[in-house]
């Protein structure tokens, strides 16, 4: 089993990107305010079934990639500390965008929440870039399985995410409203999340090689 500090670390950079917005974000919370609770929760349910194809994908890959090429720990953990410094970036710059300044979207039946749910997750490169690059950085083969460890740190990421997007959908319409009413907190949750993923990245970078 992976450390707790490892286990800890990785959950923090799964928060941070579950609550930085992208593309599965932006659609949840879409249908979601268009269409009701109910139909971001089953949107939800083909996005995690996404997040499940690319964690076995990335697990098997990774078990066979690291062991067969020494240097392959490197170039995915300066890979992934280049994009937590660009995921940073995205949260603070001028001009960025809610991702509950949505519009309206067309009712869809259950078959297709689910299906655009799926394809929102399978075409989002945030979660690709997630077991890429960065999830390797914790994988250390000299303590157990590299496959057992992909599992649980996906397992992780899979149960955070699931779990704020659950929560971001079924209060989408209220968070909504909160935030038009208080855009200081939209600036200064943005410049935290920031904060957050710059310095994970830097941590990540500087990190001494397994």
């Amino acid at each position: 089993m992976p450390e707790i500090s490892s286990l800890l670390a990785f959950t923090l950079i799964a928060l941070g990107m579950v609550l930085t917005p992208g593309p599965n974000m932006v659609y949840l919370i879409s249908r979601s305010i268009a269409q009701g609770p109910v139909a971001g929760l089953i949107s939800l349910v083909g996005v995690v079934l996404g997040f499940v194809i690319y964690m076995v994908s990335a697990a098997f890959g990774l078990t066979a990639l690291m062991l067969a090429v020494p240097y392959a720990y490197d170039v995915l953990r300066f890979g992934g500390a280049l994009y937590l410094l660009w995921l940073a970036w995205q949260a603070v710059r001028p001009g960025g965008r809610s991702p509950f300044q949505v519009k309206d979207l067309p009712f869809d039946r259950p078959r297709k929440l689910f299906l655009m749910g799926f394809l929102t997750s399978l075409l989002n490169p945030k979660i690709a870039v997630m077991y890429v690059s960065l999830l390797p950085q914790f994988i250390d083969p000299a303590i157990g399985s590299v496959l057992t460890q992909s599992f649980v740190f996906g397992g992780i990421q899979i149960f955070v995410s699931g779990t704020v997007n659950a929560l971001i959908i079924l209060s989408a319409g209220s968070i909504s409203v909160f935030l038009m009413r208080r855009p200081t907190f939209v600036v200064v949750q943005r410049w935290v999340m920031g904060t957050l993923l710059a310095s994970l990245a830097v941590k990540m970078a500087t990190e001494a090689r397994r």
